[in-house]
């Protein structure tokens, strides 16, 4: 263990930096609050309050924590470890007789209790299961009332003979969480343990490697001979990739000769993905599709406070409310907006009150309102120097193309607009769009110099600086 005051003196130095890089919004947020638990020459522990920070941290901050660690000589392989520290709470959740509103919540994320399920540990068929993605986490609303009871009914056998489903929606409606419940009923149930989940580009890459490394036999196995359930996330990502698409397709016909359970979701039904060969398409279309849409008020009130319940946050209902009205866009947001609510009640000492809230989804509903496709280009053009007369002409050059790309990679994931009207914007198919997507999202995954400036654009444009 390190002598206390150089542990402190030495992180000091690491946020320090990290504060000169940030918004101090973002900051405050998510790096002031970590505290240095204890380091060595080959790892560093920190204590952070909760899951979300747990989360958010590993997904945004650890390529920056291990930047600043590696100028202080540590290697930039650097391991960086994270302790949830529950501290108890210093205030009373009680309402405040004198203000009328609700003190400060501490951030101290309950545990969630969760159903034990069989083999869940030793999952290895693709991706894991997300724990908190069942039935019973679910929050059914009239939006989404028609997919939940689709999925619950293919996960206990009684969907009226049909085998496959297709779960439609936009990112973070609920899509992934209904097709993982159906695995998480069927193996918690004793059903079968052969569950398969994965993404399209896990399936394409997986293909691709079997090929490379000579065992096809041993893919086509796995999935035709030893899957009862596949999940296939993400349909739309195979679009043009015809081997995939002839591959996937013999496997559909062994798993629907044999009565297996799949389950498809996607952004697009499957006549609007663009250069998808006939027999994969019609395949998709064999099953029942099922869209779930935003949620109501209601709903979204109801999401909140099951969030405010699992997550220990005490915030009064007109409060609850207020978020449910502002923010109407998908599940994240609401999650999203929820946090930034209680953690900044906790961090500045502030009453969660309607004011609060306020100075919260403002700068979230704000940016929304001025985050267009135009703008979007507008800011892609300054920040790559190109003019918006290139970004929208027939140019192959390297130095169009890959603006243009990343342009519409954001106004899909910012705005609401079909990737058919933001294709027209740029005066690109459909099928161009898509692949520009696919194209953005690899290149994200591999963590790259495309990646860093993904974020650093996000950033612009999540704080309005358009």
């Amino acid at each position: 263990m390190k002598n206390m005051e150089n542990m402190e003196s030495f992180w000091e130095e690491v946020k320090g930096q990290i504060k000169k890089q940030l918004p101090d919004h973002s900051y405050r947020m998510w790096i002031d609050p970590v505290e240095l638990m204890e380091y060595d020459s080959h790892s560093v522990q920190l204590a952070i309050p909760n899951n979300y920070y747990l989360n958010r941290l590993k997904n945004n901050y650890v390529p920056i924590l291990k930047k600043e660690l590696s100028k202080l000589g540590y290697d930039e392989n650097v391991e960086i470890k994270f302790a949830i520290q529950s501290h108890k709470k210093s205030r009373s959740c009680e309402k405040d007789g004198v203000s009328g509103s609700y003190p400060a919540v501490p951030l101290v994320a309950k545990r969630p209790v969760q159903m034990k399920l069989p083999g869940i540990n030793r999952f290895n068929n693709g991706r894991l299961l997300k724990k908190g993605f069942t039935f019973n986490d679910f929050v059914v609303g009239d939006n989404s009332n028609f997919a939940y009871s689709a999925s619950l009914s293919l996960a206990q056998g009684r969907m009226g003979g049909s085998s496959i489903l297709y779960l439609l929606a936009n990112t973070g409606l609920g899509k992934s969480h209904l097709s993982q419940a159906v695995g998480h009923h069927i193996i918690s149930n004793n059903q079968s343990s052969r569950v398969y989940y994965v993404t399209a580009e896990d399936f394409t890459n997986e293909m691709i490697s079997s090929i490379r490394n000579n065992t096809i036999d041993r893919f086509k196995e796995k999935y035709r001979e030893k899957c009862d359930v596949l999940i296939l996330e993400d349909i739309h990502f195979l679009a043009g990739k015809n081997a995939t698409q002839k591959e996937l397709a013999l496997t559909l016909d062994y798993l629907l000769d044999t009565e297996k359970k799949i389950i498809f979701s996607g952004c697009e039904l499957p006549d609007d993905i663009p250069k998808l060969n006939e027999q994969l398409r019609s395949r998709l279309n064999l099953g029942l599709i099922t869209k779930i849409d935003k949620p109501d008020f209601t709903t979204r009130v109801k999401i909140l406070k099951k969030k405010s319940k699992e997550f220990g946050y005490n915030i009064p209902n007109h409060v609850t409310d207020y978020i449910a009205q502002e923010l109407c866009d998908d599940v994240r947001q609401l999650e999203s907006g929820l946090y930034g609510v209680a953690a900044k009640g906790h961090l500045l000492g502030y009453n969660i009150d309607i004011e609060l809230a306020k100075s919260v989804l403002a700068n979230m509903t704000n940016a929304k309102k001025r985050i267009t496709i135009e703008s979007i280009k507008k800011l892609i053009c300054t920040e790559f120097s190109v003019s918006e007369q290139e970004i929208v002409s027939d140019s192959r050059k390297q130095r169009i193309v890959r603006p243009r790309q990343v342009a519409i990679y954001l106004s899909r994931r910012y705005t609401d607009h079909s990737i058919k009207k933001i294709g027209s914007c740029f005066n690109k198919y459909h099928a161009t769009a898509i692949y520009s997507i696919n194209a953005v999202e690899k290149e994200i995954k591999q963590k790259g110099v495309l990646s860093e400036q993904i974020n650093y654009l996000s950033k612009k444009i999540e704080t309005g600086k358009l």
